[in-house]
């Protein structure tokens, strides 16, 4: 099983989000693959069982480069249904748009046809980090990641 987790970093904090959300998955068991979202071609998503995008908050959205992404994923439209979605985000302050980030990845997700997983106790939509990444949130990734590292075995069971 594959999980391919794509971000966009210009300092550093969605970068050291991913990394931490990646050892979540290696306990699990499984190796992602952790790629600079510029690094991705549309193509390559159809070659994972999970998704996991991250960006930086820009005017509570996510960040171009991930958006271009998405938006040139319309030529696969359909063939994306039933694998697994997850998203975080990093925002500059409280209230700075970071979960309405997190949500804008999700929607593309769900639009896929995407299967999302929520967290009941914390960072609902996927971990969100104001600032630099404190422990708490690194830690929060970490579970993140093994949550839907997780949910791809159970559903890609052979």
């Amino acid at each position: 099983m594959r999980i391919l987790i794509a971000y966009h970093s210009m300092t550093g904090n969605t970068k050291k989000m991913a990394e931490a959300i990646a050892q979540g998955v290696r306990q699990q068991g499984l190796e992602p693959d952790i790629k600079a979202v510029n690094h991705v071609m549309p193509e390559e998503l159809l070659d994972y069982e999970a998704l996991i995008f991250g960006s930086p908050t820009y005017y509570g959205l996510m960040a171009a480069e991930l958006k271009k992404l998405l938006d040139r994923s319309v030529e696969f439209h359909g063939k994306l249904s039933g694998k697994i979605g997850g998203a975080f985000a990093s925002s500059g302050c409280i209230g700075g748009g970071g979960e309405t980030t997190i949500l804008s990845i999700l929607q593309a997700f769900l639009i896929h046809g995407m299967i999302i997983i929520g967290e009941s106790d914390i960072s609902h939509y996927g971990p969100l980090s104001i600032a630099s990444p404190n422990k708490g949130v690194l830690e929060c990734c970490v579970k993140y990641g093994k949550k839907v590292a997780e949910l791809t075995q159970r559903v890609f069971r052979d």
